[in-house]
């Protein structure tokens, strides 16, 4: 009954992360987190670092997906993830000077909020206006919103991946896939690199729920990547809005059985 539940509950979480990932460039944490702690009791730390391995892999498959199509900036995705990995140390060390409060509801409502925005308000950017930006601009605009992703996610803890789309759509104007695809690319490598910390400090985590959120999480993403780069922007962007929304629904009632 135990190895039944463990199966079930790895692979709802993993195919919601899975989801989030492919469509939303949304961090696997957001998901895998509360559903493992909630369901099966396991400790935060462990959780949470199976939750960023199985976003490495996710993340990697949707980026290699994204780039295939050519809907992936890579030359400023980079110059974003560098900021955003400095910054988080700048994040979490601010967040180490001031008293504690109750932040772990940021993610579940920036999904939620986001994911309504994409339903009633589409992003409609194409290829043709992101070229209209001169390239100076576009990576000092990247500069900085790494920056700032990198601040919020080490000061709050959490909303990289939507915060990362939000920024890409609403202040540098990428369109959807593009987005996405620039997110899930920046994603791999938050992600491994919290994944390696996690696990050089707290250990390795318990085996199969690692391997079964693992592969859980890469076939959704790699469903919901392939669905993304052949659906027209309208669809996308309505796919997209209640994917998030769901998610974040769903997010906000695993926390409050915790």
């Amino acid at each position: 009954m135990k190895l039944l539940m463990e199966f079930a509950v790895c692979f709802i979480a993993g195919m919601g992360a899975g989801l989030g990932t492919g469509f939303a460039g949304m961090s696997a944490a957001a998901v895998i987190s509360p559903m493992l702690i909630t369901f099966l009791g396991m400790p935060a730390y462990q959780a949470v670092g199976i939750a960023l391995a199985s976003d490495v892999l996710a993340s990697a498959v949707s980026a290699y997906t994204y780039g295939k199509n050519k809907n992936l900036d890579i030359k400023n995705g980079f110059v974003m993830m560098i900021f955003v990995l400095i910054f988080t140390f700048v994040g979490s060390f601010a967040a180490s000077k001031v008293p504690n409060s109750t932040m772990g509801s940021f993610s579940t409502i920036m999904t939620l909020l986001v994911g309504i925005k994409f339903i009633f308000r589409p992003v409609m950017a194409t290829k043709e206006t992101m070229a209209c930006v001169s390239p100076k601009k576009r990576l000092l605009q990247s500069a900085l919103c790494g920056a700032a992703v990198g601040f919020i996610c080490g000061f709050v803890g959490a909303g990289g991946g939507m915060m990362m789309l939000l920024l890409l759509t609403g202040i540098l104007g990428y369109e959807l896939k593009t987005a996405v695809g620039t997110s899930v690319f920046i994603m791999t490598f938050t992600a491994l690199t919290g994944a390696g910390s996690h696990f050089l400090i707290g250990g390795m985590p318990e085996i199969l729920p690692l391997i079964l959120c693992i592969a859980s999480t890469l076939l959704w993403a790699r469903i919901a990547a392939k669905f993304a780069n052949k659906a027209s922007a309208a669809t996308l962007n309505r796919a997209t809005g209640v994917v998030l929304t769901v998610l974040g629904a769903a997010i906000f009632l695993v926390n409050i059985f915790k």
